[in-house]
């Protein structure tokens, strides 16, 4: 592999950033607790290592999670959210990474 400099790895880890977000905007199908079942992290993980990146920068839970969904929170449950299915609830419960 070819040696990067700072500058270009955080450029390119920031364009993967961009591009992971964009995609998960645009799959608005795909459920927070789906990708939590799946991955161990979904949007709202996401936000918050944004905001905790941004450490130093006022920043709150809802502008980092804005920045994530494209739009406020409350918004995009409204949106696109759907009740958990007791199989869904399940595997979470089974998987949960932060118990």
């Amino acid at each position: 592999m070819t040696a990067l400099n700072k500058e270009q790895q955080t450029e390119f880890e920031a364009a993967a950033f961009r591009r992971l977000v964009a995609h998960l905007r645009e799959r608005s199908d795909v459920q927070n607790i789906d990708l939590m079942n799946l991955a161990g992290f979904c949007r709202n993980c996401l936000s918050n290592w944004y905001r905790e990146a941004a450490e130093g920068v006022a920043m709150t839970k809802d502008e980092s999670r804005e920045m994530v969904y494209g739009m406020p929170y409350e918004d995009w449950k409204n949106l696109h959210q759907n009740e958990a299915s007791p199989v869904q609830k399940a595997a979470f419960e089974l998987n949960n990474p932060h118990k």
